[in-house]
């Protein structure tokens, strides 16, 4: 079961600051940069902690931890900004820069191992032979591991060269906030049936989650958001969709993060300092740590549908931005 949060009013105003984070991004503002001089493409140690703050917020949260580094990426002018080089150089720092938005995810990786670090115990012993509901559970999060795996490898760099931008993230924050308000309103969380605790999850309805989170390859989306849906749609509560949707998030990001990392650590190495590199991950572990004891407490009491109002009004906002060229 989710445990309540303990931090309690304090934490309904973190969306606050994502929001006023995006705003300041959209316009202009580049942190730890002196007034005038246009953004290099490169990342320091303010810069570095921002992208952390944000990835820490939005990874658990279902808006989109990859579209709003991206866009912060944007407005800071890391990887070559908004109106970057088309020479080896320029490609050199967007491949840096979109490998550090997936690696840096690693922060928040390690939030939830330390908050569920009991059932991911559990899951050890199982795999050892010493917990059979453990191991029921790892075997359920592998399956719903298998289709991203499979699908992440073979399109990676088609979706980086075509996804990776601000139309299709803005458009994918639109369509999921119109998503999560129909779902929500039309019952879909589950009103008028019994809704499963996780040790109940089949073997089909971990499949069914695992689909489901192919969506979200594309930036925007929300590999929470998808995995949260995919989970109620596979029978569970919404306190267990949302525990297993973190828990595979630790499988899923783990090896996307470990698999960015060998393939462009060299990039990210020589367009970026390793200490803002560093200081990135640590604030993302931070911020990580107060998001999801705040999501997991604000669910117990309330639904998904602010983060549906959350997205649309993010997507109007900043495609207003963008048309009236300050993105």
């Amino acid at each position: 079961m989710l445990k309540r949060d303990q931090g309690g009013p304090k934490g309904r105003h973190l969306l606050g600051p994502v929001l006023l984070l995006a705003l300041c991004n959209i316009g202009g503002v580049t942190f730890g940069a002196s007034p005038g001089k246009e953004a290099t493409g490169g990342m320091n140690l303010a810069q570095a902690l921002v992208l952390g703050v944000v990835e820490g917020i939005t990874e658990y949260l279902p808006i989109s931890s990859t579209g709003h580094l991206l866009l912060a990426q944007r407005a800071m002018g890391i990887g070559g900004g908004s109106q970057r080089s088309q020479s080896s150089e320029g490609s050199g720092r967007k491949e840096a820069s979109d490998a550090y938005a997936i690696c840096i995810q690693g922060g928040a990786i390690l939030a939830v191992l330390l908050l569920y670090r009991s059932r991911v115990r559990a899951m050890a012993r199982g795999l050892l032979g010493r917990d059979p509901a453990g191991l029921r559970l790892a075997l359920r999060v592998a399956l719903a591991f298998m289709p991203a795996a499979l699908l992440g490898v073979a399109l990676e760099a088609r979706i980086k060269e075509h996804l990776f931008g601000l139309w299709p993230v803005v458009s994918a924050w639109l369509l999921g906030g119109v998503v999560i308000l129909s779902f929500f309103r039309s019952g879909g969380e589950g009103r008028g049936r019994v809704a499963r605790p996780l040790e109940d999850l089949s073997w089909r309805g971990a499949i069914t989650v695992g689909l489901i989170q192919c969506v979200a390859m594309w930036p925007g989306v929300s590999r929470s958001l998808a995995t949260i849906l995919g989970g109620l749609l596979a029978g569970l509560s919404l306190p267990a969709a949302v525990e297993f949707s973190f828990l595979l998030g630790v499988v899923t990001l783990g090896a996307a993060t470990v698999f960015d990392a060998v393939k462009h650590g060299q990039a990210m190495v020589q367009f970026f300092d390793p200490t803002s590199m560093a200081a990135g991950f640590l604030s993302a572990f931070l911020s990580a740590l107060m998001a999801v004891r705040w999501m997991v407490g604000y669910l117990e009491r309330r639904g998904l549908e602010i983060f549906g109002y959350y997205r649309i009004g993010l997507a109007v906002t900043v495609a207003a931005f963008s048309l009236l060229g300050f993105l």
